[in-house]
């Protein structure tokens, strides 16, 4: 063939390229477009106290991003047709589609909007280098839009001023009662710190945070060289909006922002400069856990994957078992230095189970939609995943091999995992209690007491309440990661054990009475649990409600009525109520 008879085939794909790469930013733009006008609704959710509304925005959003990529796939491959399988196709579809978002201030997220489109079209196991964009914030952050307020006469003016700065269209029931306080605590939590400096400023991030009832205002204290993290908590009773705490440490505001609560609706025009922001405030908390936060769920993913690899070109740590007993329906490894654990469901499990894989993933489903309360572990759920076979020790990659063989193939020197979740990693309870001493060991007990009610204020029943299956965060919080029995409060039968009419009814280990599948006696909850004596009696004492059918059914009632309880992410004494 003569030269420059193939240009008109080269211009032909050049053309399929730029509309490919038009075509995917246009999707991104009106998912975009979308999603903000589902986070804008949140403010006048608050106003209104539209709780129930609020709850369906916040699950309406989570399933916009997948139907945008969903939808945006089909596109391509009519657009590109039988080149959209080809490598040098996406590579020139990269490197117009940079350019067209570099200078976007949501660029990373469209970054990844455009990742989650390229595997799906190519079917990628790992990364495709030069395809996928795989490297992480690029430099030049700036800052997100602050609201300054300057030193006042006094603290309490100052707190007037930022509270009143962001005036809802109802108006605060008592702000002179709520600033009053709040500037006690302030000045009580100042004289504490090692650096008696004054407050100079106080510098608050523009955007409202909203979550379930509550309404936040983060920002930082300055003071001379030192700065500490402040985050307003907001409430809507009837008589008007409330300050109902105010937090100043980074254990508080990371509670606040944690891995077990849903996330924010918060309208975030440029969403690395908040994220930068807020690291600095948290400088524990990764980034991935912070976009997550935020609502961008799937870019975190992305973040918490380069995390990983990071770590891993970083370090020689080896996937090693987790701690904990061994699970009947997960195989369960974790990287020794990052806090992080990683579990394959198992081609079968052993009785007493009895579901199946897809049930188990429809209940991590469950709770990537339901209200976390706090208490329930975020799951980062992961489609063909590859990594250096030598990384694996040999206990992990006989299990995968021997347990998990119809979704983790060895190829070559990689390990492939078609499904894989990723958790936050914690101590399990059972461990913890057996490991600390006693005064630490009796607040986690109570603490697992308090969990259970939390998850059901808000409609969850564990199901398998062994605490092996619950673990203890850093901050000593009692979390539930094990959900593979998950159930809605409201579909168990919560039953009194009947009294039996002579001992000859009763058989060994075997109940008397018919006992149906959904069927929950809380009276023999205690022995399962299996609590040492001491903490068992620990438990009775300060749960003892639990321990008998009428809680839960009344519970169930108020779920039934349509009571939606929210849990609020700071300790009941941390509540200015407590000091009207």
């Amino acid at each position: 063939m003569r030269p420059g008879h193939d240009r008109p085939v080269e211009d032909a794909r050049s053309s399929r390229v730029r509309a490919a790469a038009r075509d995917i930013l246009d999707r991104y733009d009106a998912f975009t477009q979308e999603r903000k006008a589902i986070t804008r609704r949140a403010r006048p959710r608050f106003e209104s106290r539209d709780w129930a509304g609020g709850q369906r925005d916040a699950r309406e959003r989570l399933d916009l991003r997948d139907q945008a990529v969903h939808e945006t796939v089909g596109v391509c491959r009519a657009e590109l047709a039988g080149a959209a399988r080809e490598r040098e196709v996406w590579l020139a579809l990269r490197e117009r589609y940079d350019a067209e978002v570099e200078s976007r201030p949501d660029a990373e997220i469209a970054r990844s909007f455009y990742n989650s489109v390229s595997r799906r079209v190519l079917g990628t196991v790992g990364v495709a280098a030069g395809i996928e964009f795989l490297e992480g914030p690029r430099p030049g952050l700036g800052t997100p839009r602050l609201r300054r307020f300057p030193r006042e006469v006094t603290t309490e003016a100052l707190l007037r001023r930022v509270l009143e700065s962001y005036a809802f269209a109802v108006p605060y029931q008592d702000l002179g009662r709520d600033v009053r306080i709040a500037a006690v605590e302030l000045e009580a939590h100042l004289r504490e710190l090692a650096d008696a400096q004054p407050v100079e400023a106080v510098e608050m991030a523009e955007p409202v945070f909203y979550r379930g009832k509550g309404a936040y205002l983060v920002g930082r204290l300055r003071r001379g060289r030192h700065t500490t993290p402040v985050c307003f908590a907001l409430v809507h009773e009837p008589g008007g909006v409330v300050l109902d705490a105010i937090l100043f440490t980074e254990d508080d505001l990371s509670i606040v922002f944690s891995f077990t609560r849903s996330y924010f609706l918060v309208d975030a025009d440029r969403p690395q400069d908040l994220v930068a922001f807020l690291g600095a405030l948290m400088p524990r908390k990764r980034w991935s856990e912070l976009y997550t936060a935020l609502g961008y769920n799937k870019h975190g993913k992305t973040e918490l994957y380069r995390e990983i690899v990071r770590h891993l070109e970083s370090s020689s740590d080896a996937f090693v078992p987790a701690r904990g007993d061994r699970g009947m329906v997960m195989s369960v490894f974790t990287l020794p230095g990052l806090d992080v654990v990683f579990k394959a469901i198992r081609d079968r499990f052993r009785p007493p189970k009895q579901t199946s894989r897809q049930e188990v993933m429809d209940r991590y489903r469950h709770v990537f939609q339901h209200d976390r309360a706090g208490r329930l572990v975020d799951a980062q759920e992961f489609e063909q995943l590859a990594f250096p076979r030598a990384r694996f020790s040999p206990e992990v990659l006989a299990e995968l091999g021997a347990e998990c063989g119809e979704g983790v193939r060895v190829l070559g020197d990689r390990v492939a995992i078609r499904h894989l979740y990723a958790e936050r990693r914690v101590t399990p309870l059972n461990l913890f209690v057996r490991e600390q001493d006693e005064w630490t060991a009796r607040r986690a007990v109570l603490d697992f007491g308090q969990a259970l009610r939390d998850l059901a204020a808000t409609g969850t029943f564990p199901g398998d309440l062994l605490t092996k299956n619950f673990g203890v965060t850093r901050h000593g919080r009692v979390i539930f990661y094990d959900y593979d029995e998950i159930s809605r409060l409201t579909d168990c039968a919560f039953r009194d054990l009947p009294a039996a009419a002579d001992d000859d009814q009763e058989t060994a280990g075997e109940p008397w009475f018919y006992v149906g599948e959904r069927d929950v006696f809380p009276e023999e909850l205690l022995p399962f649990l299996g609590l040492p004596g001491r903490l068992r009696e620990i438990f009775r004492e300060a749960h003892r409600d639990l321990l008998g059918a009428r809680w839960w059914r009344q519970i169930q009632e108020r779920l039934r009525a349509g009571e939606i309880v929210d849990i609020f992410p700071y300790r009941d004494e941390q509540r200015l109520r407590h000091a009207w």
